[in-house]
């Protein structure tokens, strides 16, 4: 947008303002009012459009103007309007805006004259146009035509149909009395179906769909009316400023006084069905003053008649009793129809109070006696009977079956003024069905071609309440809104073809979901309704709540808590819903709509109605009956769903639609107080979106909707041509001017007849066109320059069309030399087609046979055979490929051929799938009976491995009852020890003695013999020699003992080296000498390691550990115990004992050879305090081979296992033999053998062992004898 050009921005009352734009803002823009300078206000950029250069030009079609949206669409009808030129046209769609009040000469006869047969456009818009131009098209397209008028109450549609039907009639009537009859019907049907409400003094509240029928030679021969969802709560209930329907006060105002007293008639304000609403009639000065004073209700003798030019109560009544007589009732038919809506009228004034006893139920009031009576005389029924039946209910009993009983269930006073409400309404609701019927009856047409139909229908509605009547309204606008979209741009769609265009398809916003969200099956909120109605107890409550949880998720449906008007956001989510229609959202209260859904009676009052004793009454429910889809079950209100019913015939109106040609009027209402020359911009811009014409504008933006034809465009600019351009036929003339231009060719389409530019782009050209004239200069020689150009791309375009046409001519000789070539080529193919196909299947045939060497190459019997016949058939294939390669066959006889191969085929195949499954069959077998024998073997090494911890825990036992044995004989030796140390601490004593007095007597024979020497030497005696060696001068006899004792030891070995002590271990077969060097050789070891642990090292960790501390302490702690007891007896027990017996070293033999097995845990001395939690834990085992040690393991929690074996590893193992160690006596250190050999086999004990026997570094043991005698 240029600065300083006029913008129309958004105004809260006019809809737009002009201003422009002073400042631009992330999504909005800063307008100045051109009416009030200085003032700025801010505005959506998506609600701010360009404005025309002259705002005070207005144009009969919107599509001519330069900028296309809606601010230009408003202000071209706003300036229209204000010239009284009401009609104004958006492409083929015409806006009707009410002026309320007559323009003269608009709808004259001579106005009727000049629009017919002209084509539109070329007169000013205008209703009769429209119908003028539906006309042309059912004759020229011999197709039927309906005309679509819509609009809210108030816009003017009851009048613009009128005019259509008048002018078709007028202009296309065969000048009888049914051209009259069609123009006289609409008085009565207003009548009946037409009432004030606050918006319009005479708005249709029903829906009507006038066809009027044309014979071939497209003269009128009749006419239809078909009605739609007449608002039945009007009959019941007004609000304050609106009235009844117009048929009740023309009765009352204008009535003869003999029918006034034969229908027991009064003023308005008398009846319940009329007090309650507006009570005054619409009259003027003189009418006013004609109506009776006693007629009048003190409301209107206090403020005076309500005005409105075309409406006046009496006289209406008066024409309507002539378009009657017109139509063809007589009197009587006339007068059944005032007596039944007086019998209404009095129906309403019945009264009901409570009954006062425990039963429950009402009865009539007093006063209301006489209308009782008025209201059954009128309507043909009993007195009594009408009485009952509006107090109670008839109820019949299912246990007596078809006959049952008949219960009467009293009602209370709210159910009683329902059923009184209730058949009212159906009353009336007939009653209007009959005068449809007659009037339908007065233009009867035995044949007909076409029709051309007028939709009269309300538009889209919302107010602050919106009930049952709104929500289907506007559920209509939906479905034909998506006609009107559908129809409209296939229309534009259609002039683009004409023109060939070559346009795309223009797309549009789809509302289909919407109208899903009403009328899909199940899930709709009409078959929700239909579902809640059909419930024992029925609400407006659970059905709301339905709605919301089958649709929670649903874009078009939400909860009146998210409105935007706060009247409506009180409203709770079980009281209503809002739908997003395609003009706005609309909250819609469900109070009443499960009773509004309900069109049936209770049986007791349907049948009271039914035997009427009028026939007129009782002819109106049988009619009725006749058309119902559903019997009422007895005792229980009937349900007949008027949702459904509006649907289907909804449904059937658009299918109507559909299969005819359409036209749009769009009635515009200017200003709520139905005033003339006043215009509401913001109003009348809504009901321009609501109607869909800003839409229409929307979708145009996207094709062409600028359009001009070439003769105006030439006119339009040839003044600022030059003569030489000027003589340019107009086509020529415009293609010359737009290319000089050098306009995009994206912005405009050449057509037949016109040019059509894209939105926006018409208003650059005109700005192009009216520049400078030096600018206009240089565009003429363009011009100039391209006609040349054009000329002689003429010249080469004629040239080339003659070379094209040698070409053509050799490529037609060429093509029919291939034609021929194919055509050979097909004869041929149809002669050997047969063999062919008969070669492909024999090959395909054969390619299987890979198949079959497959299966067979997987056979393991049988294969020589089934290869044999494989190649056999194989052959026999091979051979019909020959024969059909050699002779001529026909299909029949391949394909004969072929189906015996085939079926030897499959023979063969399924001989080998046989084979196959037999031999899996084995197969499955031979693996049944492995995994059996899997399973025996399983079970036995499980009941051996049983047998064995059977066994395990037996020896276990028996170790642990020997322990207790050993145990038993240690402690037993023990005291025996005990015993003896006592006797021989006795006997020692007794030998101290005996030693003190044979000391003193060696003593005294010293002293005697030394005295008898020293006297010998004084006498020079000399002592022989002989004296010297007598040994019983020198020793007494126990010293001889002892010296004798101490030479028995058969072998001293305190001389021998370790080496040889090893050696004779190893090599020596003398058990004495064994026994004497391995005693040797462990005082040794023990005198060794003693040595080494008194000089170990002070920070030493035990690593070096020969055996597990708690044995090498009480091996240490047991040789003090037995040496300090028995040392002071040695020298006596060697006296007494001077050597072992036989049977000692035989007994020692013995044990070398019991071999028993331990295991204790043990943690090195350095890690005690390291590891309170024994983490470090290890694990000693040993293998004692008779007393003394074979085997040793030492398992270690952070290094590698250490084995050790007798022998070769002697100074590393425990030196103490198993009686010193104290392990016997050790609960649970002894373990089997077995679990002894395979923790030593795990880590590699035998190869250990077996690599010291061949090193000859191992002792002889029981273990070295085994692992030998396993090796052998």
């Amino acid at each position: 947008m240029e600065d300083g050009k006029p913008v129309w921005a958004p105004h809260t009352t006019d809809g737009f303002q002009l201003g422009t734009i002073v400042d631009i803002g992330a999504d909005t823009l800063t307008i100045e009012p051109l009416n009030r300078k200085g003032k700025t206000f801010l505005a959506p950029m998506s609600q701010v459009f360009p404005a025309e250069d002259d705002v005070n030009k207005h144009v009969e079609d919107n599509c001519s103007l330069m900028y296309l949206n809606e601010a230009t669409l408003l202000n071209n009808v706003r300036v229209r309007y204000s010239k009284d030129h009401i009609y104004t046209y958006v492409a083929n769609i015409l806006i009707a805006v009410n002026p309320y009040y007559d323009i003269p000469k608009l709808y004259a006869p001579e106005t009727i004259k000049s629009y017919r047969g002209k084509s539109l456009g070329t007169l000013p818009p205008h209703v009769y146009a429209i119908a003028d131009k539906a006309f042309r098209d059912m004759k020229v397209l011999k197709m039927s035509q309906s005309i679509i008028v819509s609009g809210e109450s108030g816009a003017g549609k009851t009048e613009n149909t009128k005019f259509v039907l008048r002018y078709l009639t007028t202009s296309y009537g065969t000048g009888q009395d049914i051209d009259e009859r069609i123009v006289e019907a609409n008085p009565l049907l207003e009548a009946f179906g037409n009432a004030k409400t606050v918006r319009n003094n005479n708005s249709s509240r029903f829906g009507k769909f006038v066809e009027i029928h044309f014979n071939e030679k497209n003269a009128v021969v009749g006419g239809f009316v078909s009605h739609y969802l007449l608002e039945k709560s009007r009959i019941c209930m007004q609000s304050n400023e609106e009235r009844n329907y117009h048929i009740f006060y023309r009765l009352c105002a204008g009535a003869s006084e003999d029918i006034k007293k034969r229908l027991h008639l009064d003023s308005p304000d008398s009846f319940r069905y009329l007090n309650r609403g507006c009570t005054r009639y619409f009259a003027n000065k003189d009418s006013d003053k004609q109506i009776m004073q006693n007629r009048k209700s003190p409301e209107h003798l206090k403020v005076g008649a309500l005005k409105d030019p075309l409406l006046d109560d009496q006289g209406d009544f008066n024409r309507m009793c002539v378009a009657m007589k017109k139509i063809g009732l007589d009197d009587t038919e006339k007068l059944n129809l005032f007596r039944v809506v007086a019998g209404v009228l009095h129906l309403g004034n019945i009264d009901f109070e409570e009954t006062g006893c425990t039963s429950g139920g009402c009865t009539l009031k007093n006063q209301s006696g006489p209308t009782l009576e008025y209201c059954a005389d009128l309507l043909g029924l009993d007195q009594d009977d009408l009485r009952v039946s509006l107090t109670t209910r008839v109820m019949l009993t299912t246990a007596g079956g078809a006959k049952g009983t008949v219960i009467k269930v009293p009602l209370k006073v709210e159910q009683a003024n329902n059923a009184r409400d209730a058949l009212a309404k159906a009353v009336y609701s007939r009653l209007f069905d009959h005068v449809v019927k007659r009037v339908n009856q007065c233009f009867p047409f035995e044949t007909s071609s076409n029709f051309i139909g007028v939709l009269d229908i309300a538009g889209f509605e919302y107010f602050e309440h919106n009930s049952f009547e709104q929500f289907c309204i506007n559920y209509c606008n939906e479905k034909l809104q998506q006609f009107f979209n559908e129809r409209i741009l296939k229309e534009e769609q259609e002039l683009y073809q004409k023109e060939g265009l070559g346009v795309n398809e223009v797309h549009y916003v789809d509302n289909q979901d919407c109208i899903d969200l009403v009328e899909a099956k199940l899930v709709g909120i009409l078959d929700i309704l239909d579902e809640e109605n059909r419930l024992p107890q029925p609400s407006d409550q659970h059905f709301a709540v339905a709605v919301h949880s089958k649709h929670k998720d649903h874009f078009r449906l939400t909860v009146p808590r998210k409105s935007k008007l706060a009247i409506h956001r009180n409203v709770r989510d079980d009281e209503g819903f809002i739908i997003r229609h395609f003009a706005g959202a609309v909250c819609y209260e469900t109070t009443r709509f499960v009773e509004k859904n309900n069109d049936a009676l209770h049986m007791s009052l349907e049948s009271l109605v039914c035997e009427s004793k009028d026939k007129f009454v009782r002819e109106l429910f049988e009619n009725s009956n006749n058309t119902k889809d559903s019997k009422q079950k007895a005792g229980k209100l009937g349900f007949i769903s008027v949702g459904n019913k509006f649907k289907t015939q909804l449904n059937l109106l658009l299918e109507k639609l559909c299969s005819t040609g359409s036209s749009f009027i769009r009635c515009v209402k200017p200003n709520l107080k139905m005033v003339s020359h006043q215009f509401e911009g913001a109003q009348i811009l809504s009901q321009l979106q609501c109607s869909g014409m800003v839409s229409v504008l929307d979708l145009m933006q996207g094709g062409f909707p600028s359009r001009a034809p070439f003769h105006e465009l030439y006119n339009m600019y040839k003044q600022y041509m030059p003569n030489k351009l000027t003589r340019l036929d107009p086509r020529l003339f415009c293609k010359a001017l737009f290319k000089a231009l050098g306009l995009n060719v994206n912005d405009y389409k050449f057509g037949l007849t016109r040019v059509f530019f894209r939105p926006g782009k018409f208003a650059e050209f005109d700005q192009i066109m009216k520049s400078d004239p030096d600018h206009l200069a240089e565009l003429v020689k363009k011009v100039n320059q391209w006609l040349v150009c054009s000329r002689w791309k003429k010249v080469q375009w004629c040239s080339l069309s003659v070379i094209k046409l040698r070409n053509k001519m050799r490529y037609r000789a060429l093509a029919c030399i291939k034609i021929q070539k194919t055509v050979r080529m097909w004869l041929c193919k149809r002669k050997h087609k047969p063999r062919i196909d008969g070669m492909v299947k024999v090959h395909n045939l054969k390619k299987r046979m890979e198949r079959f060497n497959e299966v067979v190459s997987g056979l393991t019997e049988g294969k020589q055979e089934m290869a044999k016949q494989i190649q056999e058939l194989a052959v026999s294939i091979d051979s019909l490929l020959a024969k059909i390669k050699a002779t001529v066959m026909t299909r029949k006889e391949i394909d004969t051929e072929y189906q015996g191969l085939v079926k030897r085929s499959e023979q063969l195949l399924s001989s080998m799938q046989k084979k196959k499954q037999e031999e899996e069959e084995r197969e499955r077998l031979k693996h049944i009976e492995e995994e059996m024998e899997r399973e025996r073997k399983r079970r036995e090494e499980e009941e051996q491995r049983r047998n064995q911890e059977a066994e395990d825990r037996r020896m276990k036992a028996e170790m642990e009852l020997k322990r207790k044995q050993e145990e038993e004989e240690r402690k037993r030796g023990e005291n025996e020890e005990k015993i003896l140390q006592a006797e021989l601490e006795i006997q020692l004593a007794l030998e101290r003695e005996q030693q003190v007095q044979r000391t003193a007597m060696l003593e005294q024979e010293r002293r005697d013999r030394e005295l008898a020497m020293r006297i010998a030497q004084s006498e020079a005696e000399l002592i022989t020699e002989d004296a010297q060696l007598d040994a019983s001068l020198r020793r007494g006899p126990q010293v001889q003992a002892t010296k004798a004792a101490a030479g028995v030891k058969k072998y001293d070995l305190s001389k021998w080296k370790y080496a040889e002590l090893r050696d004779v271990i190893n090599t020596s077969c003398d058990i004495e000498l064994l026994a004497a060097c391995r005693e040797e050789f462990h005082r040794r070891l023990k005198v060794y390691h003693a040595w080494k642990s008194k000089n170990k090292k002070r920070n030493d960790d035990g690593s070096d550990q020969r055996a597990p501390k708690c044995v090498t302490d009480y091996g240490q702690l047991r040789c003090r115990s037995i040496m300090s007891s028995f040392l002071p007896t040695l020298d006596n027990i060697s006296e007494q004992n001077p050597a072992p017996s036989i049977m000692a070293q035989q007994q020692e033999v013995a044990m070398n050879r019991q071999q028993r097995y331990f295991r204790i845990p043990f943690i090195r001395p350095a890690d005690q305090y390291k590891d309170p939690q024994n983490k470090k834990k290890g694990w000693w085992y040993a293998h004692f081979d008779g007393p003394w040690i074979a085997r040793q393991m030492e398992l270690h929690p952070d290094k590698r296992p250490i084995v050790l074996v007798a022998g070769k590893d002697d100074m590393e193992m425990c030196e103490l033999s198993l009686e010193e160690t104290g392990l016997t006596r050790k609960r649970g250190a002894e373990i089997l053998p077995r679990q002894f050999e395979e923790i030593w086999e795990r880590y590699d004990g035998i190869q250990y062992l077996r690599n010291a026997i061949e090193s000859k570094q191992a002792r002889p043991t029981y273990a070295t004898a085994m692992l030998q005698s396993l090796l052998k």
